[in-house]
This record gives C-alpha cells, structure tokens and sequence, in this order.
C-alpha cells in the first residue's frame, strides 16, 4: 500500500498552516493522503521519528526541529547542506523515485524554504540583487542568506543582537562567495538593495532601531506574515514591505513536488492551478 500519511512537527504547533496548504492540494490532485500537526518537542524527536511505520510518506518540519530533521537524515539536497536545516522529510515508505545517491532505508532531507524566498521575491519583481541587509541569525537567517546568493548578491550585512550570532552566517557567507559583516540593531548602516528580516514571530525592536533599519534599507522582506503588518514594516514608509506569506506558499508547493514526485525540481501537473488552491484555502481568493 502506498504511504499515505503526512504530517508537520514543531514545538509549539498549533500556528502552522501547513494542514490547510497541503490539504487543498492532495484533494485538487485527486490524493487521499492526511497531513496533520504533531507537537513534537526537541528532545523526543530522534524517538517519536523511529516510531513511524510505513505508511508515513513524509514530514514538514519547523521550528526548533530543523536541525534535528537534518541529522536525522541520509542524504541531504545542496541548500540543506549550506543551511545546516533541513525542513522536508522524505521517509522510506514513500514510492517516489528517490535522488541518486540516497540511502533507501533513511530519511531525505531538503530544504525548502530558500526555494520559497526566490520565489516570493520573484512575485514581486525582484530577481537579482547586488546587496542584502539580513535582520536576525537564526535558521530561517540561514535560508535567507543562500536565496540571496541565489540572487546575485556580493555583499551582506548580518544585524543581530549578539555578534557572535552572526558568526555561522558569516561562516556561511565565505562558502557562497559573499563578503558579509555583522551589525548591530543600532546602526549605523550602509544602504543596501534588499532587507530580509527574519526575527522569531511577534518580535519587536525599539522604535530607534526599525527605523534605522528602514532608512536606506530597500525593499523589505519580512518572513512574518501575520498579523500583518508587523512592528518593523510599519516603519517601512519610503520603500514596499513584503509580507512572507508567499515564502510559505512557494516552500509548500516544493514539499508537495518532493512528496509527490521524489524531486523538488520536478513541476507538478497543473502546478499553477494547485498552487491558486493553496492560497486559497488559507488567504480565502
């Protein structure tokens, strides 16, 4: 029997609307799969990962598990690797052709979340930028950073609390190719082609530092999406701010290619009318 069970795991979970994303495109692709959420805390996720039988297909990870989801897995694609986070699992039970060089007994980990930037900055014509300012060092920081290379981007500047935060971007940065230096929130700041913020949900930054962030800051790209705006896009007045809802909708279609096919590069039938179907079902147009 085919594997037909999916799921998303985070600690907490409730917020995820990947259940909404993936339901409407399983039954628009004619698929009886399930996918729900699962609570899973940290140190229970090697365990709770073991305990799957074979129907499971696949897993939809966030945060703080990304870095467990990438250990746990056999083979990795080349953005999990640079990333050090891997939010897709494709579990052995799954049918689908898998990449050359993957184990057929252990999980494969992609990451999709730098597809999903390229391709939400794509919506709104941006496609090539020279430099980026990236506002927090987290894992989502991590993907943001090679969407940038992706990019085109030469410079970086990394703002985070702490600079040694910064450090493993940086790290990062040198593999890509790309001259990147730490900051601090209170500037000063160079201007610069693009901001991406990706702050923990419902941060807020003193009201000096948003807007020396926005001054000379570019478009913004903030991976929040709701509510929306946020703290720092209400300071984004001389420039568009971005919210990340389209990031979400962009790395889902990639998982539901990968759970679907084997392959995040390969498109799915009808790939434009399930892609309006996930949006939809969570924006309601």
């Amino acid at each position: 029997m085919s594997a037909s069970h999916l799921a998303v795991w985070g600690d907490p979970i409730a917020h995820s609307r990947s259940p909404q994303l993936h339901g409407a495109a399983y039954a628009l692709l004619g698929l009886d799969w399930s996918f729900e959420r699962v609570r899973v805390a940290e140190d229970r996720f090697d365990a709770v990962l073991a305990g799957l039988d074979a129907s499971w297909r696949g897993l939809a990870v966030t945060m703080p598990l990304k870095e467990r989801a990438w250990n746990a897995a056999g083979w990795r694609d080349r953005r999990a690797e640079l990333t050090g986070a891997v939010n897709t699992l494709l579990l052995p039970g799954a049918d689908v052709p898998r990449p050359v060089g993957a184990p057929a007994d252990a999980p494969v980990g992609f990451n999709t979340d730098v597809g999903g930037i390229v391709a939400a900055l794509a919506d709104e014509g941006i496609t090539r930028i020279g430099s980026l300012r990236l506002v927090g060092a987290g894992a989502t920081s991590a993907s943001a950073l090679v969407a940038a290379a992706e990019l085109g981007a030469g410079r970086v500047a990394i703002v985070a609390r702490r600079a040694e935060r910064a450090r493993p971007l940086i790290d990062i940065a040198e593999r890509l190719g790309i001259t990147a230096t730490a900051e601090s929130f209170g500037g000063p700041h160079a201007a610069t082609d693009l901001t991406i913020a990706a702050l923990p949900g419902g941060a807020e930054l003193p009201d000096p530092h948003a807007a020396a962030l926005a001054r000379d800051g570019g478009p913004l790209f903030d991976v929040a999406y709701h509510p929306w705006p946020s703290q720092l896009a209400t300071h984004w007045t001389g420039e568009r701010a971005i919210a990340g809802f389209g990031m979400l909708l962009h790395q889902a279609v990639l998982q539901v290619r990968i759970f679907t096919t084997g392959s995040v590069d390969q498109p799915l039938e009808n790939e434009d009318d399930v892609r309006a179907e996930m949006r939809s079902a969570v924006m309601g147009d």
